[in-house]
């Protein structure tokens, strides 16, 4: 197992259970693409891939765990479970990493009335981050 990987993917798990992105900047690659389950078109850069992943942080905040995780190599793949709005939520954020850094980050979530769920809720984050900037 690379050791970049465990640092990275370490610090990822750090943030999501204390809630804190502190950090999260420099470990996103500045080229870093995110795939959302609910955008149709990749997300390219840095600062749009810190929207996402701090306003999905803020939709997932209450009971968000990973439950299982693989990692090889560079590439790590860990299985999450939470509710929203009493939902069930199942799903993979599936990491690749180059030089310490997040270089694509993809999102699946089933099941369908979970995918919509978190379509509505992140919509509404993202309008309102784009709002205030």
């Amino acid at each position: 197992m690379n050791d970049t990987t465990i640092d990275a993917i370490d610090q990822w798990h750090k943030m999501m259970a204390t809630g804190s992105y502190d950090g999260l900047y420099e470990l996103l690659s500045r080229d870093c693409v995110f795939w959302s389950p609910v955008v149709h078109t990749p997300q390219q850069g840095r600062d749009v891939t810190l929207m996402y992943l701090t306003a999905a942080g803020q939709v997932f905040n209450t009971d968000f765990h990973y439950v299982r995780e693989v990692r090889s190599g560079d590439t790590a793949v860990l299985e999450f479970e939470c509710s929203v709005d009493d939902i069930q939520v199942n799903g993979i954020d599936m990491i690749q990493l180059e030089n310490n850094q997040i270089i694509d980050f993809k999102v699946m979530i089933r099941p369908l009335k979970a995918v919509n769920k978190i379509h509505e809720k992140m919509m509404a984050m993202l309008a309102q981050a784009k709002a205030a900037s």
